[in-house]
């Protein structure tokens, strides 16, 4: 293991599968509001948090092109879903007395912030947590790509990404046994392997910016300001 890294200001990246719960689609209210108390005890330790959340949900883009959508407005519609989502986390997330701002890349002023970026780091700096919808505002790009992009421009110590394992394997756990956890990865392992972490432009990006990506499972209570306090049950990218 690497040396313990400090995290003073991070994205955390969760799909929106993850706010699901044991439904099959759509928001389930538990599942959001623990995923709020993760961010919650997070926060409280003194860590800056921004969050970007998928729509898969609700949405997929690739789904839609797939059925004969045009790539474009189905795109468009799975930047939608995440502002649906981001609303859930930010209701959540103020039931916990935690300040939370909404700054969609897609401008809907009626419902939330449009996305600026001094306007975005002006938010965290009074503490608040600021949650990146409608992914890059583009069609093409995954909100992996945009929780790259917006990690970069918020100048954030790490790209935290919650998934449903608690790390990078060299199989699937969860249908191979015998797989292993990786502790660490560069990002050229990530890439020449192509471990499905995040998308290549998403790698490419955090590596050209120097963003380590830590990966780890959103499902286990605690989990999250566990890796911010120790950086262990996960795989650091860097």
């Amino acid at each position: 293991m690497t040396e313990k890294r400090e995290f003073r200001r991070v994205l955390l990246k969760i799909s929106g599968e993850a706010l699901m719960g044991d439904g099959q689609y759509g928001i389930d209210v538990g599942t959001v509001d623990r995923i709020a108390t993760e961010i919650s005890q997070a926060r409280q330790s003194g860590v800056e948090i921004c969050l970007v959340i998928g729509g898969g949900n609700i949405f997929r883009g690739l789904s839609g092109a797939a059925g004969g959508m045009d790539r474009s407005s189905a795109d468009y519609m799975g930047m939608l879903a995440t502002v649906m989502n981001a609303l859930a986390m930010q209701n959540a997330l103020e039931r916990q007395d935690i300040q939370t701002r909404v700054l969609s890349a897609i401008p809907m002023t009626t419902v939330c912030e449009p996305y600026i970026r001094r306007r975005a780091i002006r938010h965290m700096e009074k503490g608040r947590v600021v949650i990146f919808a409608a992914g890059t505002g583009n069609p093409f790009f995954t909100t992996d790509t945009a929780a790259a992009l917006r990690a970069a421009e918020m100048n954030c110590d790490a790209l935290m990404k919650g998934t449903n394992v608690d790390g990078v394997y060299s199989a699937d756990p969860r249908i191979d046994s015998s797989a292993t956890r990786f502790d660490t990865l560069s990002y050229m392992d990530v890439l020449s392997k192509d471990l499905k972490v995040m998308d290549a432009s998403a790698v490419s990006l955090s590596r050209e910016n120097n963003i380590p990506i830590v990966v780890f499972s959103i499902q286990s209570n605690g989990a999250f300001l566990k890796v911010l306090e120790d950086n262990e049950n996960c795989t650091i990218i860097f």
